[in-house]
């Protein structure tokens, strides 16, 4: 039996015009068109208002885009996991005081607590700090998600009342103060000239990258032949790789094209006795260690929703709770799994916030809940529940940061941004009415 193809039909061609038969036959959502659009609108908007207000283009810089991608991060790992809590048609309003608490909690045992059992610089303060991040972050989800399933109270209560509970233990354990400094392995985490790999490891992490996309592809066509599922024409699946590889090597460049500054570099030869060249010495940062850290999250997450029992579990909570415990689902059980994962990502966060600043404050995380909520929702995420992508997740925290970061380098205060992102975020919820109500 032939495998069926949807896509070669000359009449659909016509029927449907060229535009919306290549996004058909490449399987590309149009909603992921539209915040590539909306991305580049932006970009390109902040770099040619910069002129008119501070009299400098410093947006569309490679400085400013590296930088970009490293504060991306920590929201954007957040935002995969309420991905898999909106889909569940729940919430969590906790993820920025979590993130708070845990990152004070690592900083104390660094600073305070570990040295009286350990050497001064011993590695072991900050690996068993952050183990015991991580799985207070865990603890935490799982009380969360232990209490949303058996105890009946919804969780947007549940987890405003952790928002409210965990800031204030957050203070409570720092006395109100800041917690300071990490240890230095520890801060390479959070990224900076020496928290990054470099050109050589960047590009192979990018040529690695290419390969499993086009391992993916070549896989994915292979499970659809087995059971016999209708395929991409083979030029719809090389355009989809090509498009995907040029992304990720014009990335490899950008974070490659970014060099030290010349203070860290001359401490850098300094320290080294080096010999500089006539024509000075160019060191790239190549890829931070915390969008590393995010990318392994978002394929591992996007693993997880698109590949694992538990994926399709929350899915199928999220598209009919009723049908779903009736299917013999043990939605309680699910629920509290996908609470876990959130509190693990929000360690994670916690662990690249604190490494990043060198220190952990009370404020840290505060407001961070609305940045992830509406990174998922900006992502396509659809508060009905049943529908999200890791991978929109990740697009969405870019763009609030794109906002945030280019309404900074115009000058605009903290109200005028406030204001703006909650406009952004209403458009995003009335697209996303928009497009089920035209999908119907």
């Amino acid at each position: 039996m032939s495998t069926p193809d949807l896509y070669h039909s000359a009449a659909t061609f016509e029927r449907e015009g060229p535009v919306k038969h290549f996004l058909r036959a490449t399987e590309i959502d149009s909603r992921v068109v539209g915040m590539v659009i909306a991305l580049l609108f932006i970009w390109v908007g902040f770099h040619l208002a910069g002129p008119f207000f501070t009299g400098q283009a410093l947006f569309l810089t490679p400085r400013n885009l590296w930088n970009l991608l490293t504060q991306t991060a920590s929201i954007s790992i957040m935002a995969s996991g309420m991905v898999m809590i909106i889909v569940m048609r729940q919430i969590d309003l906790s993820v920025g005081s979590v993130l708070g608490f845990i990152a004070v909690v690592m900083a104390w045992l660094q600073v305070y607590g570990l040295p009286q059992y350990f050497e001064f610089g011993s590695t072991w303060i900050w690996v068993i700090a952050t183990a015991i991040g991580l799985i207070l972050g865990a603890l935490i989800g799982f009380l969360h998600g232990t209490i949303v399933a058996y105890s009946g109270i919804p969780s947007f209560i549940v987890t405003l009342s952790g928002l409210l509970f965990w800031r204030g233990a957050a203070f409570k354990v720092a006395s109100g103060e800041t917690i300071a400094p990490m240890d230095p392995v520890y801060a390479l985490i959070g990224g900076g000239p020496y928290g990054a790999i470099g050109s050589f490891w960047s590009w192979v992490v990018g040529i690695l990258a290419c390969l499993g996309i086009v391992w993916s592809l070549h896989s994915g066509r292979a499970q659809r032949h087995k059971f016999n599922f209708p395929v991409r024409p083979m030029w719809a699946e090389a355009t989809v790789g090509a498009i995907l590889c040029v992304i990720v090597l014009a990335t490899v460049w950008l974070v490659n094209i970014y060099y030290w500054p010349k203070g860290i570099i001359a401490q850098y030869v300094a320290a080294r006795n080096i010999q500089v060249p006539p024509e000075g010495l160019f060191i790239s940062h190549g890829f931070a260690i915390p969008v590393l850290i995010a990318g392994a999250v978002g394929l591992i997450m996007t693993f997880i929703a698109t590949r694992a029992p538990l994926g399709r579990y929350i899915y199928a909570i999220g598209g009919n709770p009723e049908a779903a415990e009736l299917a013999g689902i043990n939605t309680k059980k699910i629920t509290i799994a996908a609470y876990t994962i959130m509190g693990l990502l929000c360690a994670i966060s916690a662990i690249i916030a604190t490494a990043r600043l060198n220190a952990a404050a009370i404020a840290l995380g505060t407001t961070d809940e609305l940045y992830v909520i509406a990174a998922a929702v900006i992502g396509g995420t659809s508060l009905s529940g049943g529908v999200g992508t890791i991978f929109g997740a990740f697009f969405g925290a870019l763009i609030m940061q794109s906002i945030q970061t280019g309404m900074t380098l115009l000058g605009f205060d903290t109200p005028v941004l406030n204001m703006t992102l909650a406009v952004v975020l209403s458009f995003a919820v009335w697209l996303d009415y928009i497009y089920r109500r035209n999908a119907k």
